[in-house]
């Protein structure tokens, strides 16, 4: 959406035409909202606006087929690294040359994922943050085979969509996460051992510390299935780290597959 916004050529990919149609749904209602809000006074110039981002997005199923006129690969699927190294590899035989591949994962390895490739030279990370047309953020994260020509085309590409890039190395969680996640399992801890309850740890948090959500009704909302699955690969990586260890609650709530806002319940039980 926001790259169909600011006039570059989309090709959204996806499994079946039917996730795309919903998908495509979804962005035009965005960006209703959007023009609604940029052109108030003028209904004809959001039209204007709705109409010429629409039609700069096209929708495949087939991925290999639209890769040899594309001149960047943003890849946002599940968040299991096989599943992705295949996209890569599978990608890398029919990309041109001068493609360059990005991840938009937040927590495994973009070095590991390069490594799928014969392109680690143009290979990056662009981790976007929900919901990516209000979120200004992107860290660009450069590998340590990246060429500078690459990481400067990933924060050109970032600031052209009217984002505010930062750059990291190839580190666990990058910068947001890795502060963010040991905080959430920080909170759950201190929810663990009976120090507070969760309600006023949140509470603490917002009015304490400015933040628009309180720890637990973020993991509701990330999804405790996610959170758990970083926390692990983390975990794997650096079993020592005790910001990385388990919580036995959340493990609990995953099996009961209460995974936050998704499922209805989670820390938090929703109507």
């Amino acid at each position: 959406q926001v790259a169909a916004a600011t006039g570059h050529t989309v090709v959204l990919v996806d499994q079946s035409d039917e996730i795309l149609t919903k998908s495509t749904k979804g962005i035009e209602e965005s960006l209703k909202r959007v023009a609604k809000k940029k052109f108030a006074d003028k209904p004809e110039a959001g039209a204007e606006f709705i109409e010429k981002t629409l039609k700069n997005l096209t929708t495949s199923t087939d991925a290999v087929a639209v890769v040899h006129s594309t001149d960047l690969v943003i890849e946002a699927i599940v968040e299991n690294q096989e599943i992705k190294n295949e996209l890569f590899k599978r990608l890398d035989k029919f990309a041109p040359e001068h493609t360059i591949f990005a991840s938009n994962t937040s927590s495994l390895q973009i070095t590991q994922l390069a490594n799928s490739t014969t392109r680690q030279d143009r290979f990056g990370g662009l981790h976007f943050f929900n919901p990516v047309p209000m979120m200004k953020l992107v860290e660009v994260i450069k590998t340590p085979m990246t060429s500078q020509k690459t990481f400067e085309s990933l924060v050109d590409f970032s600031k052209a969509v009217g984002k505010s890039p930062v750059s990291c190395k190839d580190t666990p969680g990058f910068i947001v996460n890795r502060l963010l996640v040991p905080y959430m399992m920080e909170a759950v801890r201190l929810f663990e051992r009976g120090d507070a309850s969760k309600e006023d740890i949140d509470v603490a948090m917002k009015l304490g510390a400015g933040y628009p959500m309180g720890p637990f009704e973020l993991l509701d909302y990330v999804g405790l299935d996610t959170s758990k699955y970083i926390i692990d690969g983390w975990h794997s990586l650096e079993p020592n780290n005790p910001l990385f260890a388990p919580s036995p609650l959340l493990n609990k709530l995953v099996e009961e597959k209460k995974l936050g806002k998704k499922t209805g319940e989670g820390f938090y039980k929703y109507k």
